[in-house]
């Protein structure tokens, strides 16, 4: 643990505020950009390529760059070749496909796709020259190659966020039959469509205040939704449930001393059929010695707390939630980012830092993509994307097992000593 130095997985030319990984093709998503201020900062959402280079490490090729306009992506969900964008009041869909293609130049690019040679891509490593380098360097031949070819088409847009003075989408989740799409804003309502028809199922005033984080549970199809007013609400369909309350596992904290930051679902660890959902509560103010963060879990089934943990005085910005349930990873506002055993909350890596500034999104590599194993020797691998444009890859490693000769070694020691102190019962 402590401050180390963690190399850039890929740099974008604009801020990034969200990062998400599509599994079947193999795609890491990422995007954010400038909004509609005339700086020259665009918008656009990057489709990546990431390998592995040896056994622990990473490198990544940009493959497709979309632009959005005048409209930054804060926040996105990503399935079944969907993106759902969160841009502004308003939530933008969009298609897109992979497909590779026989090409006789090694590199082209055209209005709607950027391609790039297989064997190039592969011959890369990770850094800021990375693309300059391909483009430079003349390792492919003028025999037809098989390039990947992405293509992104928007398909529809609806209204996500009302609020008549500043709208903006908070979140946005797909379920997990992927038949709804749910979002929630800055005027404390939860939209719900039918996907993909987009289709309104439900429009209804989850929080008195702007919504920071929702998710639904993939056995009882129960809705979480944590809110700035103080509440994390339990919803089924638009009929309030119940209300969950984190402090009667910390009874000495006084009420709204702290709020709901975000809320994941996520699998109960090595227990079969066993589903947890984790919250995240920060402090409401901010004081000169700042009080710790907390984590709960609870049991996904009956919504009962069952521990709850301080997680650090760095005030959590984002969480995610490993597909195996056994790692939680969370980002910071000092740019630090962590990932926590789920089992007991302890805190199992952490870099001090390692953004310049607030670590706007977290995700876990799975462990298949494409049907490949991309986490290498590795226990998990954490993506995390943040404002100063980078996107890093942070590696829990696996212990080494103890060498043969060690494992003797140690015992012929114990052998002897037990031997000693038969012979020698008085001296040892």
């Amino acid at each position: 643990m402590g401050k180390k130095k963690v190399l850039d997985l890929y740099r974008a030319p604009f801020p990034l505020y969200t990062v998400k990984v599509d599994a079947t093709t193999g795609l890491v998503i990422t995007a954010g950009g400038g909004g509609p201020s005339k700086t020259g900062i665009k918008n656009a959402v990057h489709f990546l390529d990431v390998q592995m280079v040896g056994k622990n490490q990473y490198s990544s090729s940009l493959l497709h760059s979309h632009d959005t306009d005048t409209r930054a992506t804060i926040n996105m969900a990503v399935g079944d070749g969907v993106i759902a964008a969160g841009q502004d009041g308003t939530c933008s869909l969009m298609r897109f496909k992979l497909c590779l293609q026989k090409e006789e130049n090694a590199t082209h690019r055209d209005g709607n796709a950027l391609e790039l040679s297989n064997a190039r891509r592969r011959s890369g490593k990770a850094g800021k020259g990375n693309l300059e380098n391909r483009s430079t360097t003349g390792d492919v031949s003028d025999t037809r190659n098989e390039t990947v070819q992405i293509t992104v088409t928007n398909i529809a847009e609806v209204l996500s966020d009302l609020n008549p003075h500043d709208p903006l989408q908070k979140v946005v989740r797909f379920s997990p039959d992927m038949n709804l799409l749910l979002t929630g804003g800055t005027d404390g309502y939860i939209r719900v469509w039918e996907f993909p028809s987009l289709e309104k199922k439900f429009d209804f005033k989850a929080h008195e205040k702007e919504i920071d984080d929702l998710d639904m549970s993939t056995i009882s199809k129960q809705l979480v939704t944590v809110g700035r007013d103080f509440v994390c609400n339990v919803w089924s369909d638009n009929q309030l449930v119940t209300s969950l309350n984190w402090l009667e596992t910390m009874p000495q904290i006084a009420e709204k001393t702290y709020r709901y930051m975000a809320c994941r679902f996520g699998n109960g660890e090595d227990e079969k059929d066993a589903i947890r959902l984790y919250t995240v509560q920060i402090p409401h103010k901010r004081d000169k010695k700042p009080p710790p963060c907390y984590i709960t879990k609870w049991d996904g089934k009956t919504l009962l707390p069952m521990l709850t943990s301080p997680c650090g005085t760095e005030v959590i910005s984002c969480l995610a939630v490993s597909d195996s349930g056994r790692f939680l990873g969370l980002g910071t506002v000092n740019g630090s980012v962590a990932v926590h055993i789920a089992f007991s909350l302890q805190k199992l890596y952490y870099v001090h830092e390692s953004h310049g500034i607030v670590v706007t999104d977290v995700v876990f590599l799975p462990n298949l993509m494409k049907g490949q194993n991309i986490k290498g020797n590795n226990k998990a691998a954490l993506l995390s994307v943040a404002v100063d444009s980078r996107c890093q890859v942070h590696t829990v490693t696996k212990e080494r097992p103890i060498p043969p000769w060690l494992f003797f070694c140690g015992l012929i020691i114990v052998g002897m000593l037990l031997i000693l102190q038969y012979l020698f019962p008085v001296l040892i």
